[in-house]
């Protein structure tokens, strides 16, 4: 588990960087990447305790069940989580709707310190 837990952080960190070098002229794609940033980091975190899922609104729970609900995350962190899972829904499928720049920008912003508060409550993945 933990060479996977590793795969999983540089994957969120790649997803990251590229979140924000196309963040200007490709939003729905920096929304998707940004939400994968935060995805991966948590899947990195779980990974580590043995945990995989299966499912995006599993790991969604997990978050709020294992790190919010008990302190270890605050609980910005999981409206971060949970405001990247909405705009990855509506850059990625959104038909019509699509993701503007300053959500991109602001989603980037959000991807980067939920990595950072992962980090802070496993530090073997920093």
């Amino acid at each position: 588990m933990k060479e996977f837990a590793s795969i999983e952080w540089g994957r969120a960190k790649r997803a990251l960087d590229s979140a924000r070098q196309i963040a200007e002229n490709d939003p729905d794609s920096a929304a998707s990447r940004a939400y994968y940033a935060a995805f991966h980091a948590l899947s990195a975190f779980f990974a580590l305790r043995g945990q995989t899922f299966t499912k995006h609104t599993e790991i969604r729970s997990a978050l709020h069940r294992d790190l919010v609900r008990p302190g270890l995350l605050d609980s910005e962190m999981g409206k971060a989580y949970d405001f990247l899972m909405d705009l990855r829904e509506t850059g990625d499928y959104g038909g019509t709707a699509q993701v503007s720049a300053a959500s991109a920008r602001l989603a980037v912003d959000k991807a980067a310190r939920f990595i950072a508060g992962v980090a802070r409550v496993s530090p073997d993945l920093g």
